[in-house]
């Protein structure tokens, strides 16, 4: 496996055009041995050009692609990578351990079909044939197929797609200990509560451009707003009107707001309710954070509940 940190993956002033359309415009992007990046954006917004050009699926029409090094259509750079996407058409009659002895057969040191069957949660599937599982259970056994190989960079497309939460948290501690062992994880999700779990590092795409490459927490930094929630008998439409208050609910005993003058409004709030208690100042979300910064942008992200 490769040094924590090093350099597995670039993209180096990418451009790429469909006809008049600009996918990608001039995009910088690396990718770490030991870490999780997750590449977030609109629907348009180029993840998907991004991953195919890494992937050696796409060529760019201007800047430079490299895969450990490589061409990213080099069969040595291929074969350091597995990838998830969000469908997979795979042979229905064969079973789940003859899937995963096909798959390693093309990589020079797989893993076991046992501790593959282990890592990603399928060894109960190993003699059914795939055809008969049901969605999540084939996600389980797609995502066998994708770390086989011992992959260097693992591509994971809404890996949790279809499954209930012990199959995804069984997914996200195996990714960590992938990411542990010294892999790279690229994964693009529209669930940001699995992106927020998982990353240690978001890379934002708007409209072909790199507009926030960070950690969660320098992403959430760049948020003005944040909630605050006590237990008060004010009305909340007379807080609405407060300066500061972007808005104001009430919650049974709960008084919730969410302001961009956090400090001057929780001051009028002791002011007003001598007897206010529980208070509560909460940071915003990868969801928030998120929103705020692609503003106006088509294709909101979604929320769920993990």
């Amino acid at each position: 496996m490769a040094q924590h940190g090093e350099v597995l993956a670039s993209l180096r002033g990418v451009h790429k055009h469909y006809g008049a359309v600009c996918a990608l415009d001039g995009v910088d992007l690396q990718l770490h041995a030991g870490q999780v990046l997750a590449l977030l954006g609109p629907n348009g917004a180029g993840k998907t050009t991004a991953i195919g050009l890494l992937l050696g699926l796409l060529r760019a029409d201007a800047g430079q692609v490299q895969l450990f090094g490589q061409h990213p259509q080099q069969l040595a750079a291929r074969r350091g990578i597995g990838v998830m996407l969000q469908a997979a058409e795979l042979p229905d009659t064969l079973s789940v351990a003859e899937l995963i002895r096909l798959a390693a057969s093309y990589y020079p040191t797989p893993r076991s079909v046992a501790e593959t069957a282990a890592l990603a949660g399928a060894e109960e599937l190993l003699p059914r044939r795939y055809g008969k599982l049901s969605g999540g259970q084939q996600r389980r056994v797609q995502f066998a197929l994708a770390i086989c190989g011992r992959p260097r960079l693992l591509f994971l497309d809404e890996p949790s797609v279809g499954l209930d939460l012990p199959a995804r948290q069984q997914l996200w501690a195996s990714v960590r200990q992938l990411v542990g062992e010294g892999a790279a994880v690229v994964l693009t999700t529209h669930y940001l509560e699995e992106a927020e779990r998982l990353a240690d590092r978001v890379c934002v795409l708007l409209r072909g451009r790199i507009v926030s490459d960070g950690s969660v927490d320098a992403l959430r930094a760049r948020v003005v707003q944040r909630r605050i929630r006590c237990i008060s008998s004010l009305d909340a439409a007379t807080v609405a009107a407060w300066p500061g208050v972007l808005q104001a609910r009430r919650d049974d005993v709960w008084l919730q707001l969410h302001s961009d003058q956090v400090e001057n409004v929780v001051r009028q709030l002791l002011v007003a309710d001598p007897h206010l208690s529980g208070l509560e100042v909460q940071a915003p979300g990868l969801g928030e954070a998120f929103t705020e910064l692609t503003a106006g942008a088509a294709g909101p992200m979604q929320r769920e509940a993990a």
